[in-house]
């Protein structure tokens, strides 16, 4: 070949493999989730599954990070600052995207509609509404007849923590079942599980396979879950849409990013996520864990994110609740 056609088309090699090089990875180092939630938490064990998973399809380290504090607020304050470059994400469940904007109005130090770039929605989870054994209730409707014939004796119900999602869908639910129901905070999941299996709590709203131990030993019983449908946990228990409730609360975990974060990144972490959660074998190691895989796009992620922040807000506002109270 000629030198001048030589040096021609080496020129263009070079010029063709700068143009490439961002096509196939614009990120260096690792990738860094943040958890605002202890190591073990669901949060925490769903975040180094598909992390571990993401790093496969990335050719990237994935490490997670546990920053706890005021409810995930602190891990999201962290990202929310961190470099828009796609090294720094957040996984989160709906409650600090889409309900802390209600209940902790004026307070949270980000904006979750603002401050961050929706990367992938991860999965679902349940919620249900359980009852102790001294509860002569093993369907919804003879719960609602049961806390009717002595409300004032019959209409507490407790939940892990208070200005969470359970509480404010035993909100929901008094509301939509016409009953009068009283709510009866704890401090963590242990000591509201606790209180229901001891009688101290008639009925408990709770994470769905947070009382799995507790159904499975006969010490209390799933009346209903808050799904579109079925959880694959306890299929013989009935929605509350299926038993004449017309109440749906689908409670999810998502990945952010910075806002500012460019596209071509965004899209390059969502691919990875999503294929990950779509993984058989990852799917079945997150079913295990009590949470149902789903894998939507940013897009989709942004949209259920607003619906949920506009469903939540009349029964928060409901519940009177104040932070600290």
């Amino acid at each position: 070949m000629h030198p001048r056609r030589t040096l021609f088309a080496r020129a263009g090699l070079l010029a063709l493999s700068v143009l490439c090089a961002p096509l196939v990875s614009a990120q260096t180092g690792a990738i860094k989730i943040v958890v605002g939630f202890p190591a073990g938490a669901t949060s925490d064990a769903l975040a180094r599954v598909v992390g571990e998973a993401m790093a496969r399809r990335l050719n990237q380290p994935v490490v997670i990070e546990n920053k706890t504090g005021a409810g995930g607020q602190i891990a999201n304050q962290m990202v929310k600052l961190a470099p828009a470059d796609g090294n720094t994400l957040l996984m989160t469940p709906v409650a600090t995207m889409s309900i802390f904007p209600h209940s902790y109005a004026g307070r949270l130090q980000y904006d979750p509609f603002k401050d961050f770039a929706p990367v992938a929605h991860l999965s679902n989870f349940q919620l249900g509404l359980g009852v102790g054994p001294g509860v002569p209730a093993r369907t919804l409707a003879e719960y609602v007849a049961w806390v009717k014939s002595n409300p004032e004796k019959n209409g507490f119900y407790g939940s892990a923590a208070p200005g969470s999602l359970p509480h404010f869908f035993g909100v929901m639910f008094g509301k939509t079942a016409g009953i009068k129901l009283q709510h009866v905070p704890y401090r963590g999941t242990a000591g509201a599980m606790q209180a229901l299996a001891s009688g101290e709590i008639a009925a408990l709203s709770t994470v769905a396979a947070d009382i799995q131990a507790l159904v499975q030993g006969k010490r209390a019983t799933l009346l209903a879950v808050a799904g579109e449908k079925r959880s694959p946990q306890f299929p013989s228990v009935p929605t509350f849409r299926e038993q004449g409730y017309d109440l749906v609360a689908t409670p999810w975990y998502a990945l952010f990013a910075p806002a500012g974060t460019p596209a071509a990144t965004v899209q390059r972490l969502a691919k990875a996520a999503i294929e990950a959660v779509q993984d058989p074998a990852v799917a079945q190691r997150l079913a295990d864990m009590g949470v149902e895989p789903t894998g939507y796009a940013p897009e989709k992620l942004a949209e259920i994110m607003k619906a949920d922040y506009e469903r939540w807000g009349p029964p928060i506002r409901e519940s009177g609740f104040k932070p600290g109270e």
